[in-house]
């Protein structure tokens, strides 16, 4: 069966189109196929058909569309009540919305590994898909749930397909589709940016110079905001001509002059909310700068899954590219699905991005002989983001001595190579209320300034958590601040409300969990029992029935992955543990989870859960 929502709600069989009718059928069947095959409960499907106020027959009225749909559906759908819900499966179903954000993550990875015709491809195909604005034979409840989200979706790869176009050298093509979309998005900075591109290659200055300034003042005066660092920095490249077309390696041809090498610019976007942590952001820029005392090659930003580690290194490169001269190369080190990648596929991406003309082919001793090669006597800056074996670094580190790299990675990384380490931990209450207004709007945070500190205090200092508040709140105009405050207040719902699109708190600790022996598992499995406060290993022993040195063993391996803290020693010299607020709120969803991980976690299960009670603030890192 083929299920359509990118426009109206449309669903078809061998047989046809399946005649529908009404907002709430449609809606039914959209909150199914949106489930992805998992059980819809009936208080999901209330809300997604009469929001918070519910008919007083609402069990019968759902009864009775799910009956009416089964029977629309046929035998080649199996909707079918379990205990946990409703649950719609169908034989090789083809879904609009799985098959758009399919193309535009392929058509994205494209783009960042400079294969524009693959890129313009797939990018195009995934905007095909889009008939109309999204769900749009639904109820207002599920539209305003769901449609943010596709459309934000949508935008954002027609700026990717916009982007791929600019880099074939089509600006001309693109000037009217641009200004439309700027008239119509008049605050999405980076089509605006698209726009001062695509008329500077037009020979347009003038013009490219004009659509900033009226883009700097509709932020000033809609926003209160200043033009974030990507529309800044295309001012700046307007002013010095320096948006030219990217130079695309060719094979030299005998008796000609060879093209000079291009400089690749491989960094994604900047964040333009970037806040807080100035003073870590002055370390690893010192540690960047030419000539400075000592500086390494490698420079480490590590902590907890959602600290922020790619948004400061990303903010540092950007602001030392003009140390940079030949270029900067970065590489995400692992696949959407947290799988690392392999060596060899980082290093081909670098070695296309640095002009070689070879064939892709060869070993692995190859790739990096060719990528040493094209590095050396260079002053390139390398970004390594989510890094995991150290191993797999050593490979990816150029050869010219004024190069640098930036890793990001949860775990220390030991190399034979100096590296300067910044640690970042949980933010501070006025630099968690800054992220906030940033992502949903200052207006919005200074009207309820008291329920703002509370949604901070929930977020527990996490840059995750926070932009995936924010983000909730800009998404949702008409919800006042208290209501995502008393959401969170529920420590047994936060980390579901923690979620956002394909932001997760939940989701974004999990791939800590692949550090993690049976013992540490175990550990893992006690932390929501050891309360908020500092604790030691003879009390995690104590819960788990084994040794203090065999506790504190699996305790390190919780610190190193990023999952435990370790704040200092007490009165005898022993080591305190603590834990993040949402680490333990993971642990606890971890207990709550079947199967059980382990057997010494079944014993533990047993043991009740100290819940967390919501108390006063007096501190938000936990």
């Amino acid at each position: 069966m083929e299920f359509q929502l990118l426009g109206n709600v449309v669903v078809s069989n061998t047989r046809g189109r399946v005649a529908l009718a009404g907002a709430k059928i449609h809606t039914v069947l959209a909150t199914l196929v949106l489930s992805h095959g998992r059980a819809v409960s009936d208080s999901r499907l209330s809300r997604s058909l009469w929001g918070t106020n519910p008919p007083a027959t609402m069990s019968a009225q759902i009864y009775t569309y799910i009956s009416r749909l089964r029977g629309l559906l046929g035998d080649e759908a199996d909707l079918t009540r379990g205990q946990a819900g409703y649950t719609l499966r169908t034989s090789g179903p083809v879904i609009d919305v799985v098959d758009f954000e399919r193309l535009a993550r392929r058509g994205g990875e494209a783009l960042g590994e400079r294969r524009y015709a693959d890129a313009d491809r797939d990018l195009r195909a995934a905007l095909a898909l889009w008939r109309g604005p999204a769900l749009g034979n639904v109820t207002e409840f599920l539209a305003d749930e769901q449609r943010p989200r596709l459309e934000e979706a949508r935008a954002g790869a027609l700026e990717d397909r916009i982007e791929t176009d600019l880099a074939l050298g089509r600006h001309r093509q693109l000037v009217p589709e641009l200004t439309g979309l700027v008239n119509s998005h008049p605050v999405r900075e980076r089509l605006r940016a698209q726009l001062m591109t695509a008329l500077f290659r037009c020979d347009r200055q003038g013009d490219a110079l004009a659509v900033y300034h009226c883009g700097r003042k509709v932020l000033s005066d809609e926003l209160g905001v200043d033009p974030g660092s990507m529309l800044h920095s295309t001012y700046l490249a307007v002013l010095n001509g320096e948006l030219e077309l990217p130079v695309v390696a060719e094979p030299v041809v005998a008796g000609s002059s060879p093209l000079r090498a291009p400089v690749p610019g491989m960094l994604p976007s900047d964040s333009h909310d970037f806040t807080g942590r100035q003073r870590e952001l002055g370390a690893l820029l010192d540690a960047l700068r030419p000539q400075g005392p000592g500086r390494p090659l490698l420079s480490q930003v590590t902590g907890m899954a959602g600290v922020g580690k790619s948004a400061l290194a990303l903010r540092a490169a950007h602001c030392a590219r003009p140390h940079f001269p030949d270029g900067q190369l970065y590489a995400d080190l692992r696949h959407r699905d947290g799988s690392p990648k392999s060596p060899d596929t980082v290093l081909s991406l670098f070695l296309r991005a640095l002009g070689s003309t070879e064939p892709q082919g060869g070993g692995p001793d190859d790739l990096v002989r060719r990528y040493r090669t094209l590095t050396a006597g260079k002053r390139l800056l390398v970004v390594l983001d989510n890094a995991g074996c150290d191993l797999r670094i050593e490979k990816l580190l150029p050869a010219g001595e004024e190069s640098a790299v930036i890793v990001t990675s949860r775990s220390h990384l030991v190399t034979s190579r100096g590296v300067r380490t910044s640690f970042l931990g949980p933010m501070s209450e006025d630099e968690s209320l800054a992220l906030l207004a940033a992502v949903a709007g200052p207006e919005r945070i200074a009207a309820e300034p008291e329920a703002a500190r509370d949604v901070a205090h929930h977020c527990a200092g996490l840059p995750l958590a926070l932009r995936i508040a924010g983000t909730r709140l800009a998404a949702r105009p008409h919800w006042p601040v208290r209501r995502l405050a008393r959401r969170l207040g529920e420590p047994t719902d936060r980390l579901r409300e923690l979620s956002f699109g394909e932001l997760s708190v939940s989701e974004s600790l999990r791939p800590s969990l692949e550090w993690l022996t049976t013992e540490g598992r175990d550990a893992l499995y006690v932390l929501p029992l050891l309360g908020e406060g500092p604790f030691r290993a003879d009390e995690a022993a104590a819960l788990l029935g084994r040794r203090e040195a065999d506790a504190e063993e699996a305790l390190e391996e919780l610190v190193d992955a990023r999952l435990l803290e370790l704040p200092d020693l007490d009165a005898q010299g022993y080591p305190l543990y603590r834990c993040h607020a949402l680490v333990r709120l993971f642990a606890a969803s971890l207990r709550a989870a079947d199967p059980l991980p382990t057997p010494r976690a079944r014993t533990v299960a047993r043991i009740p859960v100290r819940t967390p009670q919501v108390v006063p603030r007096h501190s938000i890192s936990a």
